[in-house]
């Protein structure tokens, strides 16, 4: 196995394994660095695992490094944070700089190489302020619902895509592209089966999240989020998204960490999203604790392309299989071409794409950290 592959985890309890023995690399620097675990309430086997330790000598700044939020996402999130402990972290100054390193904020996702929880719920649309989980807040996603989630078995791709593509030039041309977009991807919160689920709760993973965010906004001057996502955006250039509670333009951060590609989670930059990560840190941070400096970013892998053949394709290959996931697939043949479709969205076996991959994560690391005065 080159050393490219062995970067990049092939099953959750291998990638697990892999980062809880990072313990011992994280304290021949941070020597009182701790191993901690959230153990899933109903499956015992899966854990929210994270290495954290205060600095050495005085808390001024911390890194966060967070991933499989979107649990099949993980796969690559995995190998970039193996990336950023082997070469990044190395270059830290651990006597006034912490660190944590989440593994798997949804390792149900993951083990189960699906983006939601077991609930199917999406949690990058459960970090919300007001907790107010409406049913009602986006009611163009109705308009689209029975397209997004056909209540059936597959059992003919023919056909199902011809349906499809039917369906999606009905809906562009009646909402516009923009207008479809948004409405699928802001989340909703009323059809426990359907792409984008947010629930009716908070979800413990998001619970344990919270509470790490709150620790490290109030334990140092200075936090640094960098989040790991994959499946939206260009091919082979990873963005780099920001919140849009971050007032700084995107082109200013291009020239600022010296990265070409820098969009804000907006719908005219990127989409608008409900219920955020991201977003919730810097409303934390405004409201509780304005005196901590903060930059929190995703790293977003692209995988299909934004040009138009991902804008098409992408939506197809997540309705295919949550349709195959609830209702089955007419044989073996069609639920393997849907979950290998879904796989290559969030986790392309593609060498060069793993390559480009990592080169990105290494240039955006690179500006991020020195700019924030993180590295020399």
């Amino acid at each position: 196995m080159t050393e490219l592959q062995a970067l990049f985890p092939e099953t959750y309890e291998g990638s697990r394994e892999r980062f809880c023995n990072d313990l011992s690399t994280v304290q021949t620097l941070w020597p009182k660095a701790k191993l901690f675990q959230h153990v899933l309430s109903d499956d015992k086997d899966l854990t929210i695992d994270w290495l954290y330790s205060d600095a050495t000598e005085r808390n001024e700044k911390v890194v966060m490094v967070t991933t499989g939020e979107h649990g099949v996402e993980c796969y690559v999130g995995s190998a970039i944070l193996q990336r950023f402990i082997e070469v990044y972290m190395p270059r830290l100054d651990p006597r006034t700089t912490g660190i944590l390193l989440v593994h798997a904020i949804n390792p149900w996702g993951m083990k189960h190489r699906r983006r939601g929880n077991a609930n199917n719920i999406d949690l990058n649309r459960t970090f919300l302020w007001d907790m107010g989980f409406d049913s009602t807040f986006n009611p163009e996603y109705d308009r689209i619902d029975s397209f997004l989630n056909p209540p059936s078995k597959l059992t003919n791709f023919f056909l199902s895509d011809l349906a499809y593509f039917l369906g999606l030039v009905w809906h562009i041309g009646r909402m516009g592209l923009r207008g479809f977009d948004g409405a699928q991807l802001l989340g909703q919160y009323h059809q426990p089966k359907g792409l984008f689920y947010g629930g009716k709760e908070m979800p413990e993973e998001t619970r344990t999240l919270m509470g790490l965010y709150r620790q490290m906004l109030g334990s140092y001057k200075q936090v640094l989020h960098l989040d790991m996502h994959t499946g939206y955006g260009p091919r082979y250039q990873m963005s780099l998204v920001n919140s849009a509670l971050d007032k700084r333009t995107s082109a200013k951060f291009v020239k600022r960490f010296d990265y070409p590609l820098v969009v804000a989670a907006t719908a005219d930059e990127f989409y608008a999203i409900r219920g955020d990560m991201i977003d919730y840190i810097y409303t934390l941070q405004q409201n509780e604790f304005p005196r901590t400096k903060l930059y929190a970013t995703s790293f977003e892998f692209g995988a299909y392309g934004n040009v138009l053949h991902g804008l098409i394709h992408s939506p197809r290959v997540m309705i295919h299989e949550n349709r195959v996931y609830w209702y089955g697939a007419g044989n073996e043949k069609i639920l393997a071409r849907a979950k290998h479709g879904f796989e290559e969205l969030f986790n392309p076996a593609a060498r060069d794409w793993r390559e480009k991959a990592v080169a990105d994560a290494d240039q955006a690391f690179t500006g991020i950290l020195k700019v924030e005065g993180f590295i020399p």
